[in-house]
């Protein structure tokens, strides 16, 4: 009797271990990455003036690269419902289904008050048609201090913003988005 028990025992184990099937295993992260959407920010240590702004795409991600003439490491990135001009607070348009608002604490401007940076084209800093994840970057401007980008993104996804030093004495401010989640 004791063996009919254990046997009929270990058979419902085997069937219901059957039925339950493999343990549900966690979504492996698109290309390694573990980014979020949510704000970043960086209180400045260091500033200096705003040099240029270039794009570049990667297998998995699109990247924003602001240059700076020396040490700037302050920052605040943002999904926002509409990025806004400095200053006069005026609606930026972008293309995409998202905007990301990168703000430099630096500005874009030297001691004498001359421009570092002058895009030739405001609302095209580069040119991103028909990148995966970029749709536009625009100028949104540089005021008390404090620089604006606007990033047109296809969709609300993860990001990151990291700060490195060079080449030779200046800094890069650089924000990457993924191609998905």
């Amino acid at each position: 009797m004791r063996r009919t028990i254990a046997t009929l025992a270990a058979l419902l184990t085997a069937g219901l271990a059957f039925l339950a099937g493999p343990a549900a295993a966690e979504a492996a992260p698109y290309c390694g990455l573990r980014w979020g959407s949510l704000p970043e920010t960086a209180a400045a240590t260091d500033t200096a003036p705003l040099t240029g702004v270039r794009a570049g795409r990667h297998a998995c991600f699109d990247r924003l690269v602001l240059d700076f003439a020396g040490d700037a490491d302050g920052y605040s990135v943002r999904y926002v419902s509409a990025v806004t001009t400095d200053g006069a607070g005026v609606a930026v348009p972008l293309r995409g289904g998202a905007d990301l608002e990168v703000v430099a604490i630096a500005p874009a401007y030297d001691a004498d008050g001359d421009a570092t940076y002058v895009p030739a084209n405001p609302r095209e800093l580069v040119g991103v048609s028909g990148w995966q994840t970029f749709r536009q970057v625009a100028w949104a401007g540089s005021f008390e201090g404090r620089t604006t980008i606007g990033l047109g993104v296809r969709a609300r996804l993860p990001f990151r913003v990291f700060t490195l030093d060079g080449p030779g004495g200046g800094s890069r401010l650089v924000v990457d988005v993924a191609h998905r989640w």
